[in-house]
């Protein structure tokens, strides 16, 4: 027995009224008593029993793992909280009896894990989060002292490189950034063939790609695989000519929508300024944003410049390890983002504050909620269990630009929604709490922001975070092209089965809609009657 195991005496001993097994020291004869084993049903059953004495191990950072299959024991070590996986793969054994082919139990253990919910697949220096107690920090520094002090283009250098620049960094990394601005003409031309009506985020996503066809220097396919592994310049040169072009890239795309011709960026403004003049000038001389609204853009885009290893950003690194060229890894990062469930979400925080209305009927919103008739965006969060610590200061940026814009109307809406859904222990017990989602779209529409264009306001600043991953993975000397494994539980090997042979398996139309017009319902043509029964 180890030193620290419970002699007799201790009142930590089971009962021995209900213990039916002991172990005895012959040397001394003290006992420790164990509990007697039960059923899966919990009730005492006679049925064999085992008992395993595992040796401890010296190494109080592991975990000491006994293979049932094949009785084997394993150690494996915990660093900074996390265990190898590969070491599960070391835990072989044979196939039993009736077991499928595809579980190859002889390559050993995987680990499933859907959605990634539990398992890190990167270490990484750039954001924390704790989410249980509300923290976010970039390279140590709290996101509130950042979004207080400092600016979206110092916090990218921090991201990107690691520490706050000294100030002749910043004026150059400023410098080069504000002097990457202007994009390709055929990059204009290219939005302008896009519909009168397509989706900013459409536009954005198709832009940024294609702008990898322009710069062939940056193509690995062309300069070489290990191209921004070896050239820090080049890599640098990516890295200024995306956070310069990619607000160009969004003005253009929010100005076709609206029909307006495109504004030349300004490279003597401030980054949001910038951004904001490409959005909105007309034919005004001498065009300057306001200064308050420039700011609140500027600690939105602080605050939404990084997240650790969300959708989007895991999306990033996924598609960065083929070492593809950057505008083509963001373009697909971007594409993560535009989904509902992530960067799109804002945007259904609006409809639904629309869709309630008033104040009146947020009771009855959230009673539908409860019954899993509505869903409720806004609230929640994969990684925090506390409150959002960025909504705290959104929520008082809110009011900064109200007074600027004029009160959003919704607001009263969203401010009696958070207050009812904070005091019903529904929401509490699920500790549901507002997210960053929850207001920023309101402070986007009280800037005059259409709806659509909010997945892409959130895409802007999150270049620097999706960049700082991008080079990190680069600079790993660990790192692999990442190929997850999957459980396969589909069929075993068969037969193939020619067409003529096959019986009908039902469902033999594809379920689709087609816009079929009622004038050609009408109409007289050959094969119609054929032609319908497949609609």
């Amino acid at each position: 027995m180890g030193k620290d195991s419970k002699p007799e005496s201790s009142k930590a001993i089971l009962d021995k009224k209900t213990a039916t097994l002991s172990l005895t020291d012959q040397a001394s004869g003290t006992k420790w008593f164990l509990p007697t084993p039960k059923n899966d049903d919990s009730k005492n059953g006679a049925r064999p029993t085992t008992v395993v004495i595992l040796p401890r191990s010296l190494n109080t950072q592991s975990l000491t793992v006994l293979d049932n299959r094949t009785n084997k024991l394993y150690e494996i070590p915990i660093v900074n909280n996390t265990i190898p996986a590969l070491k599960f793969k070391e835990m072989t054994s044979d196939p039993i009896p009736g077991s499928r082919e595809e579980d190859e139990s002889g390559k050993g253990l995987r680990v499933y894990d859907p959605a990634f919910q539990n398992t890190a697949v990167a270490q990484s220096k750039i954001t924390y989060i704790n989410g249980d107690t509300g923290v976010l920090r970039y390279r140590g520094y709290p996101i509130e002292q950042l979004a207080e002090k400092s600016t979206y283009l110092e916090v990218a250098y921090l991201l990107i490189y690691g520490e706050l620049p000294s100030k002749v960094q910043y004026h150059n990394f400023s410098h080069e950034v504000m002097h990457h601005t202007f994009v390709h003409f055929n990059v204009t031309e290219l939005t302008r063939n896009f519909n009168y009506d397509a989706h900013p985020m459409g536009m954005f996503i198709s832009s940024i790609a294609a702008m990898s066809t322009f710069h062939p220097d940056a193509n690995p396919a062309l300069a070489g695989s290990d191209l921004f592994i070896r050239d820090e310049k080049i890599r640098n040169k990516q890295i200024f000519r995306l956070l310069g072009k990619t607000p160009t890239l969004a003005a253009i795309t929010y100005r076709h929508r609206i029909g307006r011709g495109y504004n030349t960026p300004q490279n003597n403004l401030s980054y949001t300024e910038n951004f904001l003049y490409m959005l909105d000038r007309l034919s005004e001389e001498n065009y300057k944003p306001n200064p308050k609204l420039a700011r609140a853009l500027d600690i939105l885009f602080i605050l939404h410049a990084d997240h650790e290893l969300n959708c989007s950003t895991a999306a990033m690194r996924h598609i960065g390890s083929s070492l593809v060229d950057p505008y083509s890894a963001i373009a697909g990062a971007a594409a993560a983002l535009y989904g509902p469930l992530h960067g799109g979400a804002n945007e259904a925080v609006l409809r639904m504050l629309e869709e309630i209305g008033s104040t009146e009927k947020v009771p009855e919103f959230l009673e539908q909620v409860k019954q899993r008739k509505r869903k409720l965006f806004g609230f929640g969060h994969r990684v925090y269990k506390n409150y959002d610590p960025r909504a705290k200061i959104i929520r008082k940026i809110a009011y900064e630009v109200f007074e600027v814009c004029g009160q959003e109307s919704l607001i009263d809406v969203a401010l009696e929604l958070e207050h009812l859904a904070l005091q019903d222990e529904y929401f509490v017990q699920r500790r549901l709490y507002p997210n960053v989602d929850f207001y920023s779209g309101l402070i986007y529409k009280a800037m005059g922001f259409p709806t659509d264009m909010f997945p892409v306001l959130f895409a802007i600043p999150r270049i620097a975070g999706w960049l700082a991953h991008w080079k990190e993975s680069l600079e790993d000397k660990d790192n692999k092209i990442w190929r997850p494994r999957q459980v396969y539980m589909g069929e075993g090997v068969r037969s193939y089965i020619p067409l003529e042979l096959r019986e009908s398996a039902g469902n033999e139309n594809f379920n689709v809609s087609h816009q079929f017009s009622k004038r050609s319902q009408v109409a007289s043509f050959e094969n119609k009657v054929n032609l319908e029964s497949k609609l």
